[in-house]
């Protein structure tokens, strides 16, 4: 979770060069690539360009995830990816290890699910969860980062799919709103990612990088809705900042209080009235 956690391996270009080998082999992207080894992107694109060592824990998981050796990814064999114990690639099940992961934090909380839970679920040891992610951080990273690719996919196909800004805006307040289980979970564990941000610096960064991409994804979509007309000429990072700070104190009401008192309908009421008096273009 640190910038610079664990062992480094030292890398003359060999190590990133195997790497890369086993992206291809898999034919995903750098960034699916990315999320499988619970990375994040931006230090695996300095570790592939040389800017970067990979930890040893993170070469681990690309051998767990590419099915090759350890050895072979740290130049003691030669030529093609050997696969480890005569395996092919890792399958990688819908979510892999980070959905369980989120399934556990959410069902128990950050500070509560333990590391046995988490082994029982993703059907290994408690040496190898320990040896994938050395520090409690890199398990709530992997848990946040999940619920980000969730919630970036799924933005993405809703905003492709509205007819205007406001629809789009409508969709993101939808997405927003904790109706379903895996909403829920994703809510409690940003939850979970507040708390620890206000005492660990590498979790606040974590935090910083997630709000600035949705405050920029909302402020881009208000300033359409001005340039398209179904939107007052608002200031869109201000508006954006408000609104986020108005979805985050009426989720967090919804996830906390008794069920007859805020409830992921009347936050969704409560949005939507803020989308009308605040943004709403009213025609002269």
């Amino acid at each position: 979770m640190t910038e610079d956690p664990g062992i480094r391996i030292a890398d003359d270009g060999d190590v990133a060069d195997r790497v890369k080998q086993v992206v291809e082999r898999l034919g995903c992207s750098r960034r699916e690539f990315a999320r499988r080894i619970v990375m994040d992107p931006s230090k695996l694109s300095r570790s592939l360009g040389g800017t970067r060592r990979f930890t040893l824990a993170e070469i681990v998981r690309v051998a767990d995830i590419g099915g090759v050796d350890v050895a072979w990814l740290l130049g003691s064999r030669t030529g093609a990816p050997a696969p480890a114990h005569g395996r092919e690639p890792a399958a990688v099940p819908e979510g892999g290890r980070p959905l369980q992961i989120v399934r556990l934090i959410a069902e128990h909380g950050f500070h509560t699910v333990r590391v046995a839970d988490i082994a029982a679920a993703c059907g290994t040891s408690t040496a190898a969860v320990h040896y994938h992610f050395p520090g409690r951080d890199e398990l709530l990273e992997a848990a946040v980062r999940w619920c980000m690719d969730e919630d970036t996919a799924r933005r993405a196909a809703g905003l492709a799919e509205a007819c205007d800004a406001r629809a789009e805006l409508l969709h993101l307040i939808a997405l927003q709103t904790p109706r379903t289980e895996q909403q829920r979970r994703q809510w409690l564990v940003r939850l979970d990612l507040w708390a620890q941000a206000a005492r660990s610096t590498a979790v606040g960064r974590l935090h910083e990088h997630y709000y600035r991409q949705w405050l920029t994804t909302v402020a881009d979509v208000l300033r359409r809705g001005v340039e398209q007309g179904v939107f007052r000429p608002v200031d869109p990072e201000s508006t954006a900042l408000r609104l986020t700070a108005l979805i985050d104190g009426l989720a967090t009401q919804a996830l906390a209080t008794a069920p007859d008192s805020t409830t992921p309908d009347s936050m969704h009421t409560a949005l939507l009235t803020f989308v009308d008096s605040e943004l709403t273009s009213v025609d002269p």
